[in-house]
């Protein structure tokens, strides 16, 4: 299901939130279960339906991460149990994040915690920066396949700085 279509909005990954929120509460109104009562129940169903569908349309494009992970899937990019082949310079610094993060489970000093976090969030910003390049040419040029290529590297990335990131709040207690 394409929850662009379903909201009569174009694909795009820098979505108007706003007209989005508009969109979003107008078909809550149209299908608020006081418009059912006297409806036949296969209609109070289908209501239903499309109230659950509104919703989870409406939390998938509100949210950039998940807005990005539906575009690439609308586009073919992501498939089930896919694997993707990451840049060996990336797996260096997330090797390097990782060491970091063992050496923090052996001696977890504030220091160490640090410099893994600050680490962290200069790779992090590093991956945004360059999404950013791309999610414009992408809203440009949706057919622009180097762009969504590129959308789908920062995907991957993005969800292997996620664990790091998870394993990395076990030890926000030495801030």
């Amino acid at each position: 299901m394409n929850y662009f279509d379903f909201f009569q909005l174009p694909v795009r990954l820098q979505t108007d939130t706003q007209v989005l929120r508009a969109r979003y509460i107008e078909k809550s109104k149209q299908l608020h279960p006081d418009y059912f009562t006297n409806a036949s129940p296969e209609e109070r169903e289908e209501a239903e339906r499309q109230t659950a569908l509104n919703n989870k349309a409406y939390q998938t494009l509100v949210n950039p991460d998940t807005r990005l992970r539906h575009v690439l899937a609308l586009r073919g990019q992501l498939q089930e149990e896919q694997t993707y082949q990451m840049p060996p310079d990336f797996l260096i610094e997330v090797m390097d994040l990782n060491e970091r993060l063992m050496s923090l489970e052996f001696d977890a000093t504030e220091d160490l915690y640090k410099e893994a976090l600050k680490r962290t969030q200069q790779l992090e910003k590093q991956l945004e920066d360059t999404a950013q390049e791309a999610i414009s040419r992408f809203d440009d040029n949706p057919s622009d396949d180097t762009a969504l290529q590129s959308l789908c590297a920062f995907y991957f990335k993005k969800r292997y700085l996620l664990r790091i990131k998870e394993n990395l709040a076990k030890f926000a207690s030495l801030k």
